[in-house]
């Protein structure tokens, strides 16, 4: 009794445990008012990264998001980054421009942060395949090469 219930729960709980955690939708407004909509976004690779202008771990690794970004955007990755700046569009749009971010921008709130299983610390990058299931996240500065790696395990 004891071995069947060890095997259903290895047949029922690895699969969810194993990249199949449905991402929290959202939608919200870029500062141009354009509607970033996850939902719509399925189908693609979506890079969900929750970061701050104030925060030099995620000012520093914008720059490889922004060229793997390039790279693989033809072949279907998308990235959102979610600002938790407290004054809002006042400092993102003037350092989005600066930084030239060519990815939808939006402001994020503490609802959005707890559906994410509540984020402590920025930068949080969410990677969610093309079925909208999270299959990997990662908390903290990302190199370059670290966040390639990220991306392509999902495309």
């Amino acid at each position: 009794m004891i071995l069947r219930t060890l095997i259903l729960l290895v047949a029922f709980v690895l699969p969810l445990s194993a990249g199949e955690k449905p991402a929290p939708a959202f939608s919200l407004q870029t500062a141009e008012g354009k509607t970033v909509d996850l939902k719509s976004l399925k189908g693609k690779v979506v890079v969900v990264n929750f970061w701050a202008t104030w925060c030099p771990p995620c000012r520093a690794e914008i720059p490889g998001m922004l060229e793997v970004y390039e790279k693989y955007r033809a072949k279907g990755l998308e990235i959102v980054g979610i600002s938790l700046d407290r004054d809002g569009w006042k400092s993102v749009t003037p350092f989005v421009q600066k930084m030239k971010i060519v990815y939808p921008v939006v402001l994020g709130d503490d609802n959005l942060s707890k559906a994410y299983g509540g984020i402590q610390f920025i930068p949080t990058t969410f990677i969610i395949d093309r079925k909208g299931n999270i299959i990997d996240d990662h908390t903290g500065g990302l190199s370059k090469d670290a966040f390639e790696a990220m991306v392509v395990k999902g495309l």
